[in-house]
């Protein structure tokens, strides 16, 4: 009698979870939208202490629901330790779990409750700014803990849809380091976001060759005569050298997300030269480059 063959066992992939959090006006509910449209199963304000129980219902769907994210407000301390506990647990059955930290500056945050003319949700009944700084406070650990953090301070819709579309892309292919070069201008603010910054500010500046002022720092010409130029040359080798170093020092700790601001005066030509130069140069196994030209389109 032969003896039937059992069916090999079905393996589910383990849940992939965004835990969406940060400061209250900074975009979660439009995060939150976001993930919602890329085909994850969303809930808005949802309690710490249940996430455990919900992963494991999710489990229990057989692989039908095994992209989730969620948006947790952080009103007090007991609150913060459930969710640092419910995180753990996560972690501990095998969860891949991210944390996504949005934050903006405080003009801005107060300036986005004053035209939706709501109150903060920690409102203390004194100013807004209080209540802004007590939950910028209650959060530091929050924030780093934080796989990616997102300042949306000078982010348009567009903007923050393509940062999350980034994070999403990225972890689904790989588990690299992602590496973001951002370039920008000074007299529009440094971006609050960059783990690293540099200033080009002190090389030859294109924007007073007449032949060259009109175009931006990606075009060939420009391109050669910041990187060509006695300290542009020099500076490139030095801080190619420097970002090579740090790149194991990153990997070691381990951040799954870091970006390097390089700013000129308009963020038109040296900016945007630097960084295009490092995207094109950097280069490391467990890396993975990408660029943005922040103030480059700005009339």
């Amino acid at each position: 009698m032969t003896t039937p063959i059992a069916p090999p066992p079905v393996v589910h992939k383990p849940l992939t979870v965004y835990v969406i959090t940060g400061l209250s006006g900074a975009g979660k509910s439009q995060a939150i939208k976001i993930f919602e449209d890329a085909g994850f199963f969303c809930m808005d304000n949802f309690p710490p202490a249940l996430l455990p129980k919900f992963a494991q219902l999710c489990q229990e769907t057989h692989g039908k629901i095994q992209r989730i994210a969620l948006t947790i407000d952080i009103r007090g301390r007991a609150f913060l330790e459930n969710l640092f506990e419910a995180i753990g647990t996560m972690k501990a059955i095998g969860a891949n779990l991210r944390i996504l930290y949005l934050e903006a500056s405080d003009d801005v945050l107060i300036r986005r409750f004053s035209e939706t003319r709501r109150k903060h949700p920690l409102n203390s009944g004194g100013p807004i700014m209080e209540d802004i700084r007590f939950e910028r406070e209650t959060l530091g650990e929050m924030r780093d803990r934080a796989d990616y953090i997102l300042n949306t301070s000078d982010f348009s819709s567009k903007d923050l849809y393509e940062e999350i579309r980034k994070i999403i892309e990225h972890e689904s292919v790989s588990r690299l380091m992602s590496l973001i070069f951002i370039s920008f201008g000074f007299k529009y603010g440094i971006p609050l976001d960059c783990d690293l910054v540099f200033d080009v500010r002190f090389l030859p500046n294109p924007f007073y060759i007449p032949e060259l002022k009109e175009f931006p720092g990606i075009d060939p010409r420009v391109f050669k005569f910041v990187l060509e130029s006695e300290m542009g040359s020099e500076f490139a080798l030095k801080l190619k050298a420097f970002i090579d170093y740090l790149i194991p020092q990153f990997l070691q700790e381990p951040k799954s997300r870091v970006q390097v601001g390089i700013g000129c005066t308009g963020g038109k030509h040296r900016s945007v030269a630097f960084a295009e130069y490092l995207f094109r140069e950097i280069r490391h196994p467990l890396v993975e480059n990408s660029r943005r030209h922040r103030d480059l389109d700005i009339r």
